[in-house]
């Protein structure tokens, strides 16, 4: 990692930056709201991954964590389904804005994300992702499962799925 940014979790503090990253990364229909990141770090900050490069957050990942193996739309809107104990690392999004993309950044944060569900000793991780990205994820080892039952956005995802 370069010398001159630093990979930490979220805490409330940060949710004006997460919402203003995630505002430049996706469209209204598929970002979520201010006061969603507010549930969802007040919930499981400890599942955000935050990238900051001089003091600037460019990058990051979050997810709630439970035992249903299948990501559902209602994750999304409800924070209080996380159950830390849970089996599975979902992913809900992951964030680079657009003028730092390319660089890497995105996957330090899927690594992490990755090590941190193997020393709790989680089953995997799950996301969906559009069909542009399949590739990408394919090479940190998540096996695409076809089309997720996920309309978040009215957009066809896919379901991926890393098994630890």
């Amino acid at each position: 990692m370069e010398t001159n940014q630093k990979i930490r979790t979220a805490t409330s503090s940060d949710l004006d930056c997460v919402a203003a990253v995630e505002a430049e990364c996706f469209p209204a229909a598929e970002a979520a709201s201010k006061e969603e990141f507010a549930e969802r770090i007040a919930a499981y900050g400890n599942h955000f991954w935050l990238l900051f490069k001089n003091g600037k957050l460019v990058s990051f990942m979050d997810g709630m964590v439970t035992d249903t193996p299948d990501l559902a739309d209602e994750m999304y809107e409800n924070a209080a389904l996380h159950d830390e104990n849970g089996a599975w690392q979902m992913i809900f999004g992951v964030n680079t804005i657009p003028e730092c993309r390319k660089k890497g950044y995105a996957g330090q944060l899927i690594r992490c994300a990755i090590e941190q569900a193997k020393k709790e000793g989680r089953k995997g991780l799950v996301l969906t992702c559009k069909d542009k990205l399949l590739h990408y994820y394919e090479n940190f080892g998540f096996v695409n499962e076809g089309v997720s039952k996920s309309v978040h956005g009215n957009v066809v995802w896919y379901q991926m799925r890393l098994t630890l």
